[in-house]
């Protein structure tokens, strides 16, 4: 019985240290994730176009209302991009394997074509994947309208 008790509180207490070991890494995944984003969206605003093909990977696609887009092309939008004050929040990440998933609402005074679009909150997703080299952006979502209702 003490042999059986002794067990159940070494598993009980493996569990338990599990436990803590499994939500610190997913609290260090969610703050780097976070740190991602934050570095990215910083480097935009910069329009540091040397960090930015840094950033993308080959196969980097993004999509927005006007459709999809590859790296060249990203490129071109970010260095075109005015891209005034603005805010993340509600950060979410999520990691599978080597991939960062990260949504998040960006609050922007930004001119994309021309065209000065509202500053309200709009959902994004960034999808990041550890590569050799570091981190490396491979998919973005806009999914702020560029004409509003």
């Amino acid at each position: 019985m003490r042999a059986l008790k002794a067990v159940l509180i070494c598993a009980l207490g493996l569990l338990f240290g599990y436990g803590i070991l499994f939500a610190g890494e997913q609290q260090q995944e969610s703050n780097f994730g976070e740190e991602l984003v934050r570095q990215l969206w910083a480097d935009i605003s910069n329009g540091d176009s040397p960090s930015m093909k840094r950033w993308l990977i080959e196969g980097f696609q993004s999509i927005d209302e006007h459709g999809a887009r590859n790296q060249e092309q990203q490129l071109e939008i970010i260095k075109n991009l005015n891209l005034g004050e603005y805010k993340l929040s509600n950060i979410t990440v999520t990691q599978e394997g080597p991939a960062l998933i990260v949504t998040y609402l960006l609050s922007a005074e930004e001119t994309i074509r021309g065209q000065r679009l509202s500053k309200t909150p709009a959902p994004r997703l960034s999808v990041f994947l550890r590569t050799e080299t570091g981190w490396k952006w491979i998919a973005h979502a806009n999914l702020k309208p560029l004409k509003e209702d």
